[in-house]
Parts: structure tokens; C-alpha cells; sequence
């Protein structure tokens, strides 16, 4: 008899999902299914990125997800089965996080283009760490479940046939121990924390991005290595990654600034680099983001004026830093607080104001309103920037996560090489490579719909065996 009936490595959102759907789900069948939720980070931190995220889900009222884009942007790219199950699972999904204490807000945006087909999104209370404290706590309450802190997966292991038994761990002592199960659930991130894996996919820039909060340090990618090592497939583009435009300033985790459709981003040389019109909000943050990071020294600068400032007042878009923004009532003196050349960005602002077209301004759509004569132009949201006081942000790039990983079907499974299912091995959530492009605010949300698909599924095997 195995240690456990299921073991699953990682503990965000994924894993605990995963976790609490296999345990609820034998318990219905008047089963005991006994599982260990394995983590690296020592029990009393915030190990992963789940726990430290304050997410955006792209939900529409009725809580169905926004398709607007999320799948177009990946069309012929990655699966789209995959996307369509993510939609029709969505309402499931939902039900699933608010009846295990997820309390959602839904927010109408009034003020910023989101590519939502709604202009709506949601957002739970409190955040990450207290929707999985309270997917813990109820994990917790099942005396059949162990929950190991400290506890390094290293390797899987596997019986004559080729199916998955088990893993190897190392224990807070440094020595390794076998731990035996009908099936291994795989949901340990990324490799944002493995700067070796990041230099080999992304290149040798890898070591000038910063990761976005201290947590994802323990997403080492040791999961997608240890199924590789027995042959699994991959999918998603491994040079590719999400990362956020950060204010230098401020001191706590994750000070996004969104809105550099509003204003203009200049490099250190008071230099436009970038359309800051060119997509929806979330789009341009990444892509900007992602300019500053290979191509800009990772220092750029968002400016803009009173207009702007005056339309956002109290919004996420620019109150996510704990930092207000500096001002100035001429362009040479906010320069000077940013520590800009003051003659170099007046002439910057200057030829953007001058290239500004006409037409009227509007944030919550893309407007048209365009530059001519420039380069880079500004294709949407091309208003002068001419109302004192000026507003500036200085930003750099920090990364949240990466694209690449495990190929999965639509149960969960990981596919070898050849897309066959490797017996006894299933993965959910950051691990499983899906993007090529990012729709935004569908991560969180595809960690909770395939963890708890994945439970649901390795529980129903489970009764199948029993039974059979």
C-alpha cells in the first residue's frame, strides 16, 4: 500500500484546490482518500505567488469568464480545447471558491479600457493569503490529510511500467525521504526563483529582472524538471514571461503602476521607446514592461498631467504603490525630480504635444485618437500633456511569472512526448505551459479551475479502483 493516495507538491492556489477537491470529493463518495500537500517554504512564510497576489479575475457579472480576447490572443497558438474548458468550468469554479470562503467583489471599470467584453472584472477580499488560509484551514479538518512543510520535491518516482508512485523529498534535516502514492499531483510554479533555467530560456537579461514579491523565490521549475526527466512534454513559450512595471520607490511588494496608455513612458534618456496607445490597459503594462527589461537599461518613466490625474483620483490604476506620484508645475521641474535631463524631456513632451491629433479623449475605450508624424506614434488616447500639475512615475520591471511548462490535457493529465498520459501524474496551475501571449487575469483563475478538476478527477479514479 502507498504512503498516500495522492500526494500534491505545492500549496497555492492550485495545490490547495487540488487538495480540497480530492478530499471533499472521496468524502461524498464515503470514501477516505488520504493525501500529503507538499512545500518547500517552511511553515509561518508566504512560500509561491498565490499568497502574495491581490488578483484582477476576469469575470463578467453573472461570473461566466470574459472570453473578449482570451482566446483570440492565443488562436493557433496554444489549446484552445484547454481555453473553452477554463469558460465552461468557469461558473463551477466560482461556486467553488465562495463556498469555501472566497467572498468576490465585482467592479464596473469606469475610467481605464480594460479588454473585458464587459468593462467588469472582480476581485476577492483580502487577497490571496486569506482565500488560502481558508482553503488550509478546511484542509486541515481532514485527518487523512498531512500537510509537510520544508519539504523539497527532488525527483519522481516510478515502477517497471512507467507509472508514477511516488516522489523523493528532502526533509528540513537535509536528508531524503520516499514518499509512495497512487498518483502525484504536480502544481509548484514556474521557474522565476531558478536564475539558471531563466538564463538558459530567456537569456543572459535573466539576471537584471527582479522577481515581483519574495515568495516566487521557491518556484524553482523543480517540478517541471522532474517530469521532463521522465519524458513529459512541454507547451507555452519558455523565453516568454509576464512581468509588471513597479514603482522604484516603494518599499512594499507589488506597487504596480497601470495606465502608461495615459501619459508617455521615456527611458532614461527622456526618449519615447514604446505605443503607449497601442492595446487595453493590462496589455500595455506587460508589453512596456517587457521593453524596459531587454531593451531599456530596466529604467523607464511614466508622464503625464493633470487631466489625467484629476480622472483617476482614488483608482487601482495609479493607488496601487504606496507612493504618490512626483509633481511639478513645469515638465523641467518634474525632470529634476525623477532625475531626468530637464531640457531633454521638455523637448520629448514638446514633439509629443505637438504630434497630438484631434478628436475627443476618452480612457474607457480606444478612442483613435492618434499622433502623426512621430515615431514611436501613440495610436490611441494621444492627448497633450499640457495641464499643470505633472505627474511622474519612475518604474522598472519586475517578473511575476513565466509561460513555459508541463503539457496537459483537459483532465489534468501531463502528456509525454509522444501526448500520451504519464501514469499517475497530473499538474495544474503555473506549471502547465498554456501562454504564448498573456489574456490578463486568467491565471489565478485557471490555478482554482484545474486544481479542483484535477482533485475531482484523481478522487473518482480513486472510487473507479475500489469499486472495480
Amino acid at each position: 500500500m502507498p504512503d498516500y493516495d495522492m500526494v500534491v507538491i505545492g500549496s497555492g492556489f492550485a495545490g490547495s484546490t487540488a487538495t480540497l477537491s480530492f478530499l471533499e470529493t472521496t468524502e461524498k463518495a464515503s470514501q477516505v482518500g488520504s493525501v500529503a500537500l507538499i512545500e518547500a517554504g517552511k511553515l509561518g512564510t508566504w512560500p509561491g505567488g498565490s499568497r502574495w497576489s491581490n488578483p484582477f479575475l476576469r469575470l463578467n457579472r453573472d461570473n461566466t469568464l470574459s472570453r473578449d480576447r482570451a482566446e483570440r490572443v492565443e488562436e493557433g497558438l496554444s489549446d484552445l480545447d484547454y481555453w473553452r474548458k477554463l469558460a465552461d468550468e468557469m461558473p463551477n469554479t466560482v461556486k467553488f471558491m465562495q463556498d469555501h470562503g472566497v467572498k468576490l467583489i465585482h467592479y464596473d471599470e469606469k475610467n481605464a479600457a480594460l479588454e473585458f467584453e464587459e468593462q467588469h472584472f472582480a476581485s476577492p477580499i483580502g487577497g490571496g493569503k486569506e482565500n488560502l488560509d481558508e482553503y488550509l484551514i478546511r484542509i486541515a479538518k481532514h485527518k487523512t490529510a498531512d500537510v509537510l512543510y520544508n519539504h523539497e520535491a527532488t525527483e519522481l518516482t516510478q515502477d517497471d511500467e512507467g507509472r508514477v508512485g511516488g516522489i523523493v523529498a528532502r526533509k528540513p534535516d537535509g536528508q531524503e525521504r520516499t514518499i509512495t502514492a497512487g498518483t502525484v499531483v504536480l502544481a509548484c510554479g514556474g521557474f522565476e526563483g531558478n536564475p539558471e533555467m531563466l538564463m538558459e530560456h530567456t537569456g543572459k537579461d535573466a539576471e537584471d529582472l527582479p522577481i515581483i514579491v519574495p515568495g516566487i523565490k521557491y518556484n524553482r521549475g523543480a517540478g517541471i524538471r522532474m517530469a521532463m526527466d521522465i519524458g513529459a512534454a512541454t507547451a507555452g513559450r519558455f523565453d516568454m514571461v509576464h512581468a509588471e512595471l513597479v514603482d522604484t520607490r516603494a518599499r512594499n511588494a507589488h506597487s504596480v503602476i497601470w495606465g502608461q496608455n495615459y501619459g508617455i513612458v521615456v527611458n532614461e534618456n527622456c526618449e519615447r521607446f514604446h505605443d503607449e496607445g497601442e492595446d487595453y490597459l493590462f496589455a500595455t503594462t506587460e508589453a512596456i514592461a517587457y521593453d524596459t527589461w531587454r531593451h531599456q537599461n530596466q529604467k523607464s518613466y511614466l508622464i503625464t498631467d493633470k487631466t489625467v490625474m484629476d480622472r483617476f483620483e482614488g483608482s487601482w490604476v495609479y493607488e496601487t504603490t504606496n507612493q504618490p506620484p512626483e509633481k511639478s508645475d513645469t515638465i523641467a521641474g518634474l525632470a529634476e525630480k525623477l532625475g531626468l535631463d530637464p531640457s531633454k524631456l521638455e523637448a520629448t513632451v514638446s514633439e509629443f504635444n505637438a504630434a497630438c491629433g484631434s478628436g475627443d479623449w476618452d480612457p474607457v475605450k480606444m478612442d483613435g485618437k492618434k499622433t502623426s508624424g512621430i515615431t514611436p506614434p501613440k495610436s490611441n488616447w494621444a492627448n497633450p500633456i499640457v495641464e499643470a500639475p505633472f505627474s511622474g512615475f519612475p518604474m522598472t520591471a519586475q517578473l511575476k511569472f513565466t509561460f513555459g511548462g508541463l503539457k496537459v490535457d483537459t483532465d489534468g493529465r501531463v502528456l509525454n512526448t509522444n501526448e500520451v498520459p504519464i501514469p499517475g501524474l497530473y499538474a495544474a496551475g503555473e506549471i502547465t505551459g498554456l501562454y504564448h501571449k498573456h489574456p490578463p487575469a486568467t491565471s489565478v483563475l485557471r490555478a482554482n479551475t484545474f486544481g479542483r478538476i484535477v482533485g475531482a478527477n484523481v478522487a473518482e479514479s480513486l472510487s473507479v479502483a475500489s469499486t472495480g
